[in-house]
């Protein structure tokens, strides 16, 4: 059975993509922050990680992307969920009755709309959304409610106090599938690949790099600017970009290695985009 390292418990949103991505004879290895799941590969507890990159509302979450390449993981696949966040609390509770909110930041930063209408509730940061759900049910905590999923709310016996509270309700995040290695593909099942690299600190060096994406006839998907903390004004880009010809990639490749510092392909793996 598969070890797979998920960001939070059974019955977060990490969980549901790790039984849709690889069915359900799988063993979760639950991590409490991303800086352990990036370690769960590395450390060769885990033969694969599913990873939060993006959010529709709340965007990017922009240290995974360094932690990816910091560790030398390679992003093997990718899943869009649709997210429906719920506000939940013990049976018997009310919304009137509620102090406090806890959830993940990014689940927070969805539902700030809705949240805003409740100017007199606390809004606590906590490590993950089902993580929460559990703490409340074992603990009995009265007063305090968890942003979560469905299906954390039928695991933890709560009540959903509030259905569907997402500030739009297309609200989907990004997660990519992670190894420690990169598993060998067909060129044919390949149409989609996500690049690192770094820029002389000149006029025209980004515009020239994009320049090249397209007459190589790539589609840049994401770009992702990252500072470079060991040295000031310098900054890392993280691209994504899809193609029709795997060759149209490969001379991009070849050329962008030339143009550029620190180059490095973090995965090459199949378009889900939705």
């Amino acid at each position: 059975m598969k070890k797979i390292a998920i960001q939070g418990i059974k019955g977060s949103f990490h969980d549901q993509v790790a039984g849709a991505f690889f069915g359900e004879n799988f063993e979760a290895h639950e991590c409490m922050s991303f800086d352990r799941l990036a370690m769960s590969l590395v450390d060769n507890i885990s033969s694969a990680a599913v990873m939060a990159l993006e959010n529709s509302i709340a965007g990017s979450i922009i240290p995974n992307y360094a932690l990816i390449d910091k560790h030398n993981l390679t992003i093997v696949g990718e899943y869009y969920l649709d997210i429906h966040q719920n506000l939940m609390a013990l049976k018997g509770q009310r919304l009137e009755d509620i102090r406090e909110v806890h959830s993940h930041p990014m689940a927070l930063l969805q539902c700030m709309e809705f949240l805003k209408t409740l100017p007199q509730i606390k809004l606590v940061e906590d490590k993950d959304t089902a993580e929460t759900a559990k703490r409340i049910n074992e603990q009995q905590l009265k007063g305090i409610a968890a942003i979560a999923g469905r299906t954390a709310a039928g695991l933890y016996n709560l009540e959903i106090l509030a259905p569907e509270i997402q500030t739009v309700d297309n609200n989907m995040t990004r997660f990519v599938i992670l190894q420690k290695s990169e598993i060998a593909k067909p060129d044919e099942t390949v149409n989609k690949a996500s690049i690192k690299f770094e820029l002389e600190h000149k006029r025209g060096s980004l515009a020239a790099v994009l320049n090249v994406m397209g007459d190589c006839r790539l589609n840049l998907t994401k770009i992702q600017s990252l500072p470079k903390i060991e040295t000031p004004w310098k900054y890392a880009f993280f691209v994504d970009v899809t193609f029709d010809d795997y060759a149209d990639f490969a001379k991009a490749k070849a050329i962008l290695e030339i143009m550029s510092t620190h180059f490095n392909v973090l995965g090459e793996y199949k378009n889900q985009q939705p």
